[in-house]
């Protein structure tokens, strides 16, 4: 027992080695190294080269469009002078920043006088109502659209009762909704100070009116081809009718509902210039409409610099709305 055990001890002992140098080296370096935090596994940068090819094509192509525009414009003339190139544009737009700063300053010095200021709305002011108007138009429009087509999706009596209806009313244009809702909605607000303005209801409902159909007939198509083993699995296990509209047919047809609502809010905000122009309403139309009829040398400028924005506002919302996509459809193939 003895000479066993003294083995064993002897056997212990030996296991006991010191640790490699390099080892050791790696162990302090560890140590004193500053502690950072790392990126979660499933986030994995992009590297320069995958950044640079997806950067110069669109980089190259504005470039070139900017140039054949400066080269271009001046040899278009109108009745306000020649086409405005990039540079004029430019110089609109930093002389449309500079009167709302001074429209700024005058509304400060308005209130702090006591009084009110009533200039007129600057340019960022008809972005801001616009955009406004456009997220109540959208907002209606999605509330309407999306409970409908789910249940047009999931009953095809509904969905041949109300087909001939959306296929008759879809293609009707804002111009011919905007006569009849600014009726409506006169005859509806009477109140001398009612809690939204008049102008702002009829532009939202005619947004609403022309940009629920993309939502509503893509929630449908997404809702009726839903996989039938995920229904016959509800059916299995007895869901009730909520219950399978919230956790199989909603999160099933995410991806076709997100379509839709990008396709209506680009419907939404181009009917919304329209309709701010032809009647007049607050907003970016107005402000292009008001520009057009002063004449003066630098509206066509200023005109520009309005469509300009309307195009990168609407580029900015399309792109919100592929990022709310992808963060609620994040477990489906988009």
């Amino acid at each position: 027992m003895t000479v066993a055990s003294l083995r064993k001890d002897d056997f212990a002992m030996d296991q006991q080695v010191d640790p490699p140098a390099d080892a050791a080296v790696a162990v302090e370096a560890v140590k004193s190294a500053p502690s950072r935090r790392l990126l979660p596994a499933s986030i994995k940068l992009p590297s320069g080269r995958v950044v640079f090819d997806s950067l110069w094509p669109p980089v190259v192509g504005i470039l070139c469009f900017l140039g054949l525009w400066a080269l271009l414009a001046p040899m278009v003339k109108t009745s306000l002078g020649t086409l405005p190139g990039p540079g004029d544009v430019w110089a609109a737009f930093k002389g449309l920043m500079v009167e709302y700063s001074a429209a700024r300053v005058a509304a400060a010095e308005a209130v702090a006088s006591g009084s009110t200021y009533t200039g007129p709305p600057t340019f960022i002011d008809q972005i801001f109502t616009s955009l406004e108007t456009v997220a109540m138009g959208f907002t209606l429009a999605t509330l309407v659209a999306v409970p409908l087509g789910l249940v047009a999706g999931m009953s095809k009596r509904i969905n041949a009762a109300i087909n001939p209806l959306v296929q008759i009313l879809k293609p009707i244009s804002p111009l011919a909704w905007l006569p009849i809702v600014t009726m409506v909605v006169s005859a509806s607000i009477t109140s001398d100070d009612p809690a939204l303005p008049k102008s702002f209801v009829i532009s939202a409902v005619v947004v609403m009116l022309c940009s629920l159909w993309p939502t509503l007939i893509n929630t449908a198509v997404g809702t009726a081809s839903i996989d039938k083993d995920l229904l016959n699995v509800g059916r299995v296990l007895r869901l009730g009718w909520f219950a399978r509209l919230t956790k199989l047919v909603l999160p099933s047809s995410l991806p076709y509902i997100f379509t839709g609502m990008r396709l209506s809010l680009g419907v939404g905000w181009m009917v919304l210039i329209a309709a701010e122009m032809l009647a007049q309403n607050p907003g970016l139309g107005k402000f292009v409409w008001d520009e057009f009829q002063n004449g003066n040398e630098k509206s066509l400028a200023r005109i520009m610099v309005a469509v300009v924005v309307i195009g990168l506002i609407g580029f900015m919302l399309d792109r919100i709305m592929m990022a709310l996509q992808a963060v609620a459809s994040r477990n489906h193939t988009l």
